[in-house]
């Protein structure tokens, strides 16, 4: 086993033996294969698609191939085997319709490789990471297959809504189809990670008409964030189709909802406030789950990535439900049926028999502030930046984790002048969303967009903030940039940063384990990335 895809890897070296996440070698030796048979569905579809022949199933196999093995996603080795098999035969059907209409079958291993499970972890020097021995390389390639594995999470929950487009399919299998050539030079890979962010802002502009589309524009809102009396479901993830499904199921059951970590934001929605049992948030980003998932006493839906295996003395493993591409062994998983809906009748039949919630705060945190509604603000804040009331709005979108680094994010929020708003997305906010860090004659300091595909949402603001000032680019805005990686996520967001041309980007808390010295001297030279210092220091750096 050898993984480096998440902050949590050792630099350099990655994961070994078992991940850090808790996944074990004979998963991650099925994530590699299925992978590996992912690229062959690509590269075949690829071809079709430039006859006009491609395949819906086949966009639909590779977007939950790439999402299922995001990190935190999928655990399950019996749900992975099903997943390859998957792939296997949707290769056989590629092949033949290839055939059909007479396009030549690439010789590429990808395209014809299969094996038996007994197999799968035998051929990890075939379809692992180090299969790529050039370093540079193999950071670049899987720099552009995990900001493809982030647009592919954001173009299934658009599809979960009905949103479709080709065009970002497009570019997610055309990434996985070049990163397979062994003739690939760094020039062609630097290009193709630029490539795959312009692919990003696609499926970010995508979900996010899907999501306004569909529950109307988020609009301010405070969010409870202690418990009522009732039994409670804890929702978490960021599939806002589940949200709504298993609200219109719980209506009128006597059992509460709350939504966890980057499922906040379903709070923002117009169209969610509708039902009176959606009783607010409980608890804080991801990672303190093990901890959290105890007192809340409830039932929990995963409906996306972020889920963690439960300690071996967790009392709750029987009452987590998975979704889609999410799998955890000894938990219980609902399958979709034939027109993407989920029976919730046996979760809420068993929260019924548990206690509610055990309240471990109180209050309430505001968010809601995606384009939409910060463009109705806009007035106001231009104005209040022509007066000197703010100075800078610092962009803080991105991953939380569980290193004792992380603590930065909130010392440096803490320490930003008075006169500084932070702009965030994602559950990096968790690090400072409940500080008393007050307002600016009536705009809050942080300005919470929502989940990590919201981060299109800051970009929207910082293009209207362009034009509103009239100046060339972004980087000539009172606007820097401090993004906090975890995993793909981030990763996605950070191509599609790159993409559109911004500069000065500090990342941390350290730099991903893919990011050789001379990919990061090119990141550097051609984009300026700085790493995150000392709060002081970047204080100094970013805001002056």
């Amino acid at each position: 086993m050898f993984c480096y895809q998440c902050q949590e890897t050792a630099k350099g070296t990655g994961c070994t033996l078992r991940g850090v996440c808790g996944k074990l070698p004979e998963t991650s030796a099925r994530m590699d294969l299925l992978l590996y048979a992912t690229h062959g569905v690509a590269i075949l579809n690829n071809l079709l698609r430039k006859a006009g022949m491609a395949q819906r199933d086949a966009d639909h196999q590779v977007i939950d191939a790439l999402f299922t093995t995001i990190t935190n996603a999928n655990f399950d080795n019996n749900s992975l085997d099903g997943f390859i098999k998957r792939a296997f035969q949707m290769k056989r059907e590629l092949i033949a319709k290839c055939k059909d209409a007479g396009i030549a079958i690439p010789d590429a291993p990808e395209v014809t490789l299969e094996a038996e499970p007994e197999d799968y972890e035998k051929l990890e020097t075939v379809t692992g990471v180090l299969a790529e021995t050039d370093p540079d390389k193999r950071g670049l390639k899987q720099l552009a297959i995990y900001g493809a594995k982030g647009a592919a999470a954001y173009a299934r929950h658009a599809a979960n809504l009905k949103y479709e487009d080709d065009e970002v399919y497009e570019y997610i299998e055309k990434v996985l189809s070049e990163v397979s050539r062994t003739d690939i030079t760094v020039e062609e890979l630097i290009k193709l990670v630029l490539y795959m962010g312009e692919g990003g802002v696609k499926a970010m502009a995508l979900l996010d008409s899907a999501n306004t589309g569909t529950y109307g524009n988020p609009e301010i809102t405070k969010v409870n964030i202690g418990v009522r009396n009732n039994p409670g479901i804890l929702i978490s993830g960021h599939d806002l189709h589940d949200l709504e499904e298993l609200l219109e199921q719980t209506a009128g059951t006597g059992v509460d909802v709350y939504t966890h970590s980057e499922m906040l934001p379903g709070q923002y929605y117009p169209f969610f406030k509708k039902y009176p049992h959606f009783a607010g948030n409980y608890g804080n980003a991801w990672w303190k789950q093990v901890d959290e998932f105890e007192t809340f006493n409830g039932c929990f839906v995963f409906t996306s990535n972020c889920i963690v295996p439960p300690r071996k003395t967790a009392t709750y493993t029987d009452r987590i439900y998975t979704l889609g591409v999410v799998d955890m062994p000894g938990t219980h998983h609902i399958e979709a049926d034939a027109e993407g809906h989920h029976d919730f009748s046996q979760v809420i039949a068993k929260a019924k028999t548990c206690p509610p919630p055990t309240e471990i705060e109180k209050g309430v945190i505001v968010g809601g502030f995606a384009h939409h509604q910060v463009l109705e603000l806009a007035p106001k804040i231009i104005d209040l930046i022509q007066r000197g009331k703010i100075r800078k709005f610092v962009v803080m979108a991105g991953c939380d984790g569980r290193f004792p680094s992380r603590s930065y994010y909130t010392e440096f929020a803490e320490a930003l002048p008075k006169d500084c708003v932070i702009l965030t997305a994602g559950c990096a906010k968790y690090r400072y969303n409940k500080l008393p860090l007050g307002d600016i004659e009536g705009v809050p300091r942080v300005l919470d967009a929502g989940q990590c595909n919201d981060s299109y949402s800051l970009v929207r603001i910082a293009l209207a903030l362009k034009d509103a000032f009239k100046v060339d680019s972004i980087n000539d805005l009172p606007l820097v940039f401090n993004i906090a990686w975890y995993e793909q996520k981030a990763v996605i967001v950070l191509l599609a940063l790159l993409y559109l041309g911004v500069q000065n980007i500090h990342t941390g808390p350290t730099l991903p384990a893919f990011f050789t010295p001379d990919i990061l001297k090119v990141l550097q030279e051609k984009f300026n990335i700085g790493t995150i210092s000392t709060v002081e220091n970047d204080i100094a750096t970013l805001i002056g």
